[in-house]
C-alpha cells in the first residue's frame, strides 16, 4: 500500500514538471496572435443571449457549450484550443479567453517594443570577434588557440569564421 502510495505522488509531481514545463515555454506554442476588438463585450452579450437565452450562465451540456463556442469562433475568428477546453465551464469563462489577448512573440522581441531602464541595455544582434576586422582590442582574441567557426547557412554569410594560428607560428 504504502508503495502504491509513493508512486502516486512521484507519478503527480512528474505531471506537475512537465506542466510547470509546458508552462515555461508557452510562447513557442503554435498560437495565433489575437487582440480583442473594441465592442467584444457587446458581441459576447449578443451571443449568449442569442445561443441561451437570458437564463444560463452555466453551460450545462457539451451540445450547449459547442454551439455558444461554434458562434464565438464565427463572430471572432478565434478559437479555443483542445488544450483549454476542459477549462471553459461557464459564459465567464469564454468572456474571459475572448477578451483576453495573445501575444506570440518571444521574449525578446516584446523588450524590442517597450522603453527600457536607462541602465539596460540589449544587443540583438551579436558580434562575432574575427581578428582582422576587430581593432578594439588590436585583434587579440579573449580565447587564444581557438577557432570561431561557423556551421549554420543562414549565418555563414553574415558572420566570418576564422581558424587560429598555432602560438609557434
Amino acid at each position: 500500500m504504502a508503495c502504491g502510495l509513493y508512486q502516486a505522488r512521484r507519478f503527480a509531481s512528474t505531471i506537475e514538471s512537465i506542466a510547470k514545463s509546458l508552462k515555461d515555454r508557452s510562447y513557442l506554442r503554435p498560437h495565433k496572435p489575437y487582440t480583442p476588438p473594441e465592442d467584444a463585450e457587446k458581441k459576447l452579450d449578443g451571443i449568449f443571449e442569442s445561443q441561451l437565452g437570458s437564463n444560463s450562465a452555466q453551460l450545462s451540456n457539451g451540445r450547449i457549450k459547442f454551439k455558444v463556442l461554434t458562434a464565438c469562433f464565427k463572430e471572432f475568428n478565434h478559437g479555443v484550443p483542445n488544450s483549454k477546453l476542459h477549462e471553459i465551464l461557464t459564459t465567464g469563462d469564454i468572456r474571459d479567453f475572448y477578451l483576453q489577448e495573445i501575444d506570440t512573440r518571444v521574449p525578446l522581441d516584446k523588450f524590442k517594443s517597450i522603453e527600457l531602464p536607462p541602465n539596460v541595455s540589449i544587443q540583438y544582434d551579436y558580434h562575432r570577434f574575427h581578428p582582422d576586422t576587430d581593432t578594439m582590442h588590436g585583434g587579440i582574441s579573449a580565447f587564444p588557440r581557438r577557432s570561431t567557426i561557423v556551421t549554420g547557412l543562414k549565418y555563414k554569410k553574415k558572420y566570418a569564421g576564422y581558424n587560429s594560428k598555432p602560438i609557434w607560428h
